[in-house]
């Protein structure tokens, strides 16, 4: 005998929340899709080993230094709190203090270029180059997507420099001295804020102003907020944190290309339905009387 389906009312307690967990997954997803793409794609390579390798080699210089001298002070301090679990809430300590001084003295100057680079020709690679040939002179003979990326015509940048979020990473370090919630809530808080800012370039290219990217971002802060998490984990990672700024900048804009390409989907669909309406009522006699 066949099994009858649940009625809907019982089922809508549920649906919520695998939604949520749903589009949790997907985004966070995306950084680590980066990952995949950039080592696949070879032309991005150059932007990583021409423009940040040295600086790798300073991020090396300031996590060594910290990890010397400030590691151990924090351990024995976090000790009298959490006990065995002390040494994991000093390593987030010291990897966030390092993530401070990088991003205040580098990040924001000498890599947003790069990621520009990445970002927009990985647009170009998913077929969207009339979203980013308005802002930026192209090379229509070049051998790959990264080649053929011209000087921008106008502003141009992968997220601004944010004194924000550096003051709330300063601000939410404390809280790596609260036992076992206190690393994963510094995390979830300070990827949100980075989640937010991962799509400014794809707002940027469309030319939205302020109040329209306000509100896009209120739609995804869910789904911002894991996408940020995922990113500022890979970004606490010595010495490689520069190497995932570009993959999570690439995972980003194989995101934004796919809500784009149903964005426009779905404003086609509309005209589409109503030119193939107009033809019915033209071709049926029975209507156009």
């Amino acid at each position: 005998m066949p099994t009858e389906s649940a009625p809907p009312s019982l089922l809508a307690p549920v649906r919520r929340p695998a939604g949520y967990l749903r589009r949790a997954l997907r985004s966070a997803a995306y950084p680590l899709q980066g990952v995949w793409y950039f080592l696949r794609h070879r032309e991005f390579h150059p932007l990583f080993v021409g423009r940040l390798v040295p600086l790798s080699v300073i991020s090396f210089l300031v996590y060594f230094i910290l990890f010397t001298f400030a590691f151990l002070p924090q351990w024995a301090f976090l000790a009298l709190f959490h006990g065995w679990g002390a040494w994991a809430s000093a390593v987030v300590l010291v990897l966030g203090e390092g993530l401070v001084v990088i991003q205040g003295l580098f990040e924001g100057f000498f890599v947003d270029e790069a990621r520009v680079d990445v970002f927009d020709a990985t647009l170009i690679n998913c077929g969207l180059t009339d979203l980013v040939a308005p802002h930026r002179v192209l090379v229509p003979d070049a051998p790959d997507a990264v080649k053929r990326l011209g000087k921008p015509t106008g502003r141009a940048e992968y997220q601004p420099w944010s004194l924000v979020q550096i003051v709330e990473l300063v601000v939410f370090l404390p809280l790596n001295l609260v036992p076992v919630v206190g690393p994963p809530a510094f995390l979830l808080i300070t990827g949100a804020r980075l989640g937010k800012l991962s799509h400014h370039r794809w707002y940027q290219l469309r030319g939205l102003a302020r109040d329209e990217r306000k509100r896009e971002i209120r739609s995804r802060v869910w789904d911002y907020t894991w996408f940020g998490t995922v990113a500022m984990v890979l970004e606490l990672v010595p010495v490689l944190s520069f190497f995932f700024l570009l993959t999570t900048t690439a995972g980003s804009a194989l995101w934004a290309a796919k809500m784009e390409k149903q964005r426009r989907e779905q404003r086609q669909g509309p005209a589409q339905d109503a030119g193939q309406s107009g033809a019915a009522y033209q071709d049926d006699p029975v209507q156009a009387v």
